[in-house]
């Protein structure tokens, strides 16, 4: 656990090292990031699946044609025998009558909502934790690299843990239902960020504005909120886009294990795939579904966010 616990910060602070490199031509950072992305293939797919995605989560709920709680067929339904695709049911019923299609659109946005929340609640809290560190750690002396070495080492134990063990655990003392789901995979993204934005902070609290903005009498803290913070956003960008794909998979493990929505009229992909399991024989697809939205979802982010961090890599940019 050590060694990877050690592998994962040495990744970490390696691209907040990278992203927080100064561009040596004076061109933005994101604009040539931005024209490296429109040249990768990757990137231009991550971002179609990512756009299909939201819309259909936005949207698709108005457009379903039938009601997803609603047990229209239910008279059709046998002992591990239900309705498959057809004309009023493009992916078929469910072991209860339910329309598949409808409720595969529906759980869209519940997927939605869970991975950007998650993500939010990781972002703020890791960002103001790692913000603190950093500051602390590049300008703040002596006293300031005490609190970082506090703050670092509770980070540490978070990030020592696998991930989705310790999400199990906070799941498990909060009891079920979706706002546990959002903040265990929310907590679980903590210690990412935070180590990203304090590795990037030192390394902008070594750049030559700073040394001049200390030079003229600048106070610490307005050169860390003015200037370094802003300067040192870009791997905490990409690693929220990285995040939202680990959060989706995430909040879907804790759902397939009973932790997750405990509203059966609510679908979400999670407890579908989990509702499916008795029928994996007579009825494959209602397992199949779920599990091919989550992937295909999960990779369209990671496709996005890995295009991301190599378009902000100095070493790859022309």
């Amino acid at each position: 656990m050590t060694i990877t616990s050690g592998k994962k910060k040495e990744k970490i602070d390696r691209l907040a090292e990278l992203a927080a490199r100064d561009d040596e031509r004076g061109v933005s950072l994101w604009q040539e990031a931005f024209r490296r992305l429109r040249r990768n293939p990757a990137a231009i797919v991550g971002a179609v699946v990512l756009a299909l995605f939201v819309l259909v989560a936005l949207i698709g709920p108005f457009l379903v044609p039938h009601a997803p709680d609603a047990q229209l067929w239910k008279g059709e339904v046998r002992l591990g025998d239900f309705p498959g695709p057809r004309s009023e049911n493009w992916f078929g019923t469910d072991q209860l009558g339910r329309d598949e299609f409808s409720r595969m659109i529906v759980g869209a946005r519940q997927t939605l909502l869970v991975g950007v929340v998650a993500t939010l609640i990781g972002l703020a809290v890791g960002s103001l934790i790692g913000g603190v560190a950093g500051a602390a750690a590049g300008l703040g002396g002596r006293w300031g690299r005490a609190v970082d070495n506090v703050l670092m080492r509770f980070v540490d134990m978070l990030l020592a843990m696998p991930s989705l063990l310790l999400a199990i655990s906070i799941a498990a003392i909060l009891g079920a239902g979706l706002t546990t789901v959002m903040i265990a995979v929310g907590v679980v993204s903590v210690p990412v960020f935070a180590r990203l934005l304090r590795g990037s902070m030192i390394s902008q609290s070594n750049s030559d504005y700073v040394l001049a903005a200390t030079s003229l009498g600048v106070k610490k803290p307005k050169i860390a909120l003015s200037h370094v913070v802003p300067n040192s956003l870009a791997p905490v960008i990409v690693q929220a886009t990285l995040t939202l794909a680990t959060a989706i998979i995430e909040a879907a493990a804790l759902s397939f294990l009973g932790l997750g929505n405990n509203d059966a009229s609510i679908p979400e992909w999670g407890v579908m795939l989990a509702d499916a399991q008795p029928y994996l024989d007579s009825a494959p697809r209602l397992a199949i579904l779920p599990a091919v939205a989550i992937i295909i979802t999960a990779l369209g982010f990671t496709l996005l966010g890995e295009a991301m961090r190599e378009a902000l890599d100095p070493k790859l940019r022309k």
